[in-house]
């Protein structure tokens, strides 16, 4: 994927280091499917196809349960919006590829232009300008705004700790199993 900047540190979390198991909140299928805007089909087939993958857990048989990272979820997104747009799949998968090199931190600033066939990074003002006065850009995708949305809507939604598998539950004011699951644990 081209980039009219330089590539960025890769910092995740405190002091420049990943998250660990114990910090990390994972997502199963269908959470991770209301957060992004997708169908299950379109999980399942985008992880089959090794597209975008769970981090946290993958699929090991039938009957298990994978687990999807806040990171995960926020591409699924974008790969959503970019499939939205008229992307191929290719340059999509491209782009994806670019995104899993990029830190957390990194991704919050990047904006993704396109010009329907071929995906840029620009991490300031002055890319974008560059790309859409040379005739390239044609629509653009704050990834901030992204991960914005994601953060709200993963707010409400059931999440699980990866370390111990404890289901962490968000309040939603229309979710009545949710309220009595709540109510029976505590």
């Amino acid at each position: 994927m081209p980039s009219a900047a330089p590539q960025g540190a890769y910092s995740d979390g405190p002091n420049g280091r990943p998250p660990s198991a114990a910090d990390e909140v994972g997502y199963r299928g269908p959470t991770a499917c209301a957060a992004a805007g997708i169908t299950y089909r379109q999980l399942d087939y985008w992880a089959r196809t090794e597209l975008v993958e769970p981090s946290i857990r993958p699929a090991h048989g039938s009957g298990t349960q994978r687990l999807y990272s806040f990171r995960d979820i926020l591409v699924l997104k974008i790969v959503k919006r970019l499939l939205d747009t008229g992307v191929g799949l290719q340059n999509i998968r491209v782009a994806v590829a670019h995104l899993r090199g990029r830190g957390v931190a990194d991704l919050a600033g990047m904006t993704l232009m396109s010009d329907g066939a071929s995906v840029y990074e620009c991490t300031s003002y002055d890319e974008v300008v560059d790309l859409v006065q040379g005739g390239q850009g044609v629509f653009g995708i704050a990834v901030g705004a992204v991960w914005r949305e994601v953060e709200a809507s993963l707010g409400t939604l059931q999440g699980e700790r990866a370390d111990t598998g404890e289901v962490l539950y968000r309040h939603h004011p229309g979710d009545e199993l949710a309220r009595r699951r709540r109510e029976r644990a505590g």
